[in-house]
């Protein structure tokens, strides 16, 4: 049997403080985290300084592997230079290792031919300032049917394009991953995998959002444990890092004994 790393991301548990998220993630004996961008009057959208990040995660034994995340990533102009040149010294402050890029989910720039010349002049962009940092880009193909990226097959086109495998690596999502439908895996480009589970049996595949996102048990319907599998055995070596969207799982009083749950499950079905 596989030993499972597990990471947190500050969406599994989004109330709680930087300070109490990486607390939380040393009682569970899980060494690495993701912060976020998008949580108001937290982390770093309270003015948080990267450097007090940075403190905390020493204090508690713990690696940042990124920051979530460079929203629109691959709609490229002054607008987005800028929020990229913010989060990366953000990341580089902080000690995180990548920052995570998530493309257009509104259901424009999906023409073939304009969706991969716009990701292949964000990526091109996006090269320098990140290798002036040293921080990686993880390219999140979301698996929404109005998303103008949805398969890592694109992804992987458009970095070896830019000549961008030593800056640029992929973020598997399991549920993005079950929504697109897409079989290749790209275990040797993944550099993160986000891991969350729907239970709803009522709700059609195609109807699935954010709020359907729990944390992994037994009635999952996305097969998590098929595609940890997968990659595992395809080489992938890294951690699978807790994204819950759901409000069930934002509103637990103890979100240490449910993870802790879904962390035994899946270490015994992997």
């Amino acid at each position: 049997m596989p030993l499972v790393r597990f990471a947190l991301n500050h969406m599994a548990a989004p109330s709680l403080a930087i300070e109490d998220l990486f607390a939380l993630a040393t009682s569970l004996g899980i060494d690495a985290v993701e912060i976020r961008n998008d949580l108001a009057g937290n982390a770093i959208l309270d003015g948080t300084l990267p450097e007090t990040v940075a403190q905390a995660a020493e204090r508690h034994g713990l690696t940042i592997l990124s920051i979530n995340a460079l929203q629109r990533f691959n709609e490229w102009n002054a607008t987005r230079a800028d929020e990229a040149r913010e989060l990366i010294d953000y990341a580089k402050a902080c000690g995180a290792r990548a920052l995570v890029l998530v493309p257009k989910n509104d259901g424009t720039g999906r023409a073939d031919g304009e969706r991969q010349e716009n990701l292949r002049q964000s990526l091109a962009a996006l090269k320098p300032m990140l290798d002036a940092a040293g921080i990686m880009g993880l390219v999140e193909p979301l698996g929404f049917a109005i998303c103008s990226l949805r398969s890592k097959a694109e992804a992987v086109a458009a970095i070896d394009a830019v000549a961008g495998r030593s800056t640029f690596k992929l973020v598997h999502d399991t549920f993005h991953h079950h929504l697109a439908g897409e079989e290749q895996l790209f275990a040797d480009l993944t550099g993160l995998v986000h891991i969350s589970g729907v239970s709803d049996p009522a709700v059609s595949i195609a109807d699935m959002r954010d709020p359907h996102r729990v944390l992994v048990a037994a009635d999952d319907r996305l097969d998590n444990t098929g595609q940890m599998r997968a990659l595992i055995e395809a080489g992938y070596a890294g951690p699978f890092s807790f994204e819950p969207f759901a409000a069930t799982v934002h509103d637990l009083k103890d979100p240490a004994k449910a993870l802790r749950a879904s962390m035994d499950y899946l270490s015994a079905e992997v």
